[in-house]
């Protein structure tokens, strides 16, 4: 949650952006049981935590005596919303459609549409490959990488995230399970076969279970 804090200065992150991020994390699996998230919780504890950024981060200046921008820190005071932190986000490129973890939420903008875009910096990548993208079609919670011993969980027809190598380039685009073979596992690893078909361009593919990605799944 520190990574969003990385938003304009001027305003608050508006509803329905607390509202998805509210509901992203009430799914989030370790959550099992416990008092679902609401959005004012996490829209105070943006504000909360921005107005500590901006004390944190003028006293550091005054005391250097320099210009820069300073990052903070600090964390939320209220227990109930401390594990906010852990959660984390993909988000699907209007280049390639492919999906790449979130470094960080840079900004956010309303459209006239009534639908809300955020800036993304990409793992890995600098400013100059930040993205506006649609929350909504193109942000979710990340895919989890799949354990060898986790192969008996992926079934026909689930959907997965799945690194495919093509034309010199390697990518994780979304795509579906067609069949699976079972087999043995042994020192390696999981030795199974599974059939895949990409959603962006209908190809298919037999990989291993180390170039797929689960979608989370949720308790509800």
């Amino acid at each position: 949650m520190e990574k969003m804090l990385e938003v304009s200065r001027e305003t608050v992150l508006d509803k329905e952006f607390c509202q998805y991020v509210a509901r992203a994390f009430s799914r989030y699996s370790d959550r099992a049981g416990k008092p679902v998230v609401k959005w004012t919780e996490v829209h105070n504890w943006f504000h909360n935590a921005k107005q500590e950024s901006a004390k944190a981060s003028k006293n550091v200046l005054e005391l250097a005596g320099a210009s820069l921008p300073v990052k903070s820190s600090v964390k939320p005071t209220e227990e109930k919303n401390q594990d906010l932190s852990e959660l984390e986000f993909e988000a699907r490129s209007s280049k390639d459609g492919a999906w790449y973890d979130v470094d960080m939420f840079v900004a956010h903008r309303e459209l006239i549409t009534g639908e809300t875009e955020v800036r993304v910096r990409f793992v890995g990548y600098g400013a100059e490959e930040d993205e506006w993208i649609n929350i909504k079609k193109g942000v979710r919670e990340r895919s989890v990488p799949l354990e060898h011993s986790e192969c008996h969980k992926v079934e026909v027809g689930d959907p997965v995230l799945c690194f495919q190598e093509k034309d010199d380039q390697a990518r994780h685009y979304d795509a579906h399970v067609l069949e699976i073979q079972r087999r043995m596992h042994d020192i390696r690893g999981c030795r199974c076969i599974f059939l895949v078909r990409y959603n962006h361009d209908e190809s298919e593919e037999r990989v291993r279970l180390k170039r797929l990605c689960g979608r989370p799944t949720y308790n509800n």
